[in-house]
């Protein structure tokens, strides 16, 4: 069975690079190339590859914005994010976002293609580096502080805002009010907007 491929990143020479190591290995086809987000959102409606690997930091729509709208469209590629950062502020987003797996670009050649691989059978992956981050996440949660504009953006969906007034009104895109949230929910150790508020609240961080 051959897993066909969409390759999203912003540098040509990462792509050319990928799609000859991929082209030269048996079981697997590449169906085309992004150069950002929402490119790659269009070429994966377009072409409905098994797997999207996916770079993060890309100018305009980045991964997580392309991996959030994959997800709101329903579209059934798997999205492995390959990026050169291991940072919490990069792994929980893209996770949360969707992601099936996260691996790091100078992953060995097999280790990517058995990446792949689970990856198209709808199997989490994580590169070791990227496990051991969450483990000790999971073991001793981090208590890092809300940035002012994180506050900004809840103290908005507080008051009944939808993603997108909440952009229009603090003047960035609403992909970037989605990350903003995403960072809060990881930071107060919750999954929705709801919950999130609520302890923003308990930890006086709304006002009362």
């Amino acid at each position: 069975m051959t897993i066909t491929l969409l390759i999203a990143d912003d540098h040509p020479i990462v792509r050319d690079g990928l799609r000859g190591i991929f082209t030269g290995e048996r079981g697997f086809e590449v169906l085309g190339e992004a150069a950002h987000g929402a490119e790659a959102v269009t070429l994966a409606e377009a072409l409905r590859p098994d797997v999207v690997l996916m770079d993060l930091r890309m100018p305009g729509t980045d991964g997580v914005a392309a991996i959030t709208e994959l997800a709101r469209l329903g579209n059934p590629a798997r999205v492995l994010v390959l990026t050169t950062y291991d940072t919490d502020s990069d792994v929980l987003p893209a996770i949360e976002a969707g992601a099936t797996g996260y691996l790091l670009k100078d992953s060995p050649r097999e280790e990517l293609f058995r990446a792949v691989r689970a990856a198209a059978r709808g199997e989490a992956v994580l590169s070791p580096a990227v496990a051991s981050r969450l483990m000790g996440q999971m073991r001793a949660p981090a208590q890092e502080p809300l940035s002012q504009r994180e506050i900004e953006v809840l103290g908005l969906v507080a008051r009944g805002s939808t993603n997108k007034e909440a952009a229009k009104k603090l003047f960035i895109s609403e992909a970037t009010v989605k990350t903003h949230l995403l960072h809060a929910y990881a930071k107060l150790g919750v999954k929705d907007r709801a919950a999130a508020v609520a302890v923003a609240f308990e930890r006086g961080l709304l006002g009362s």
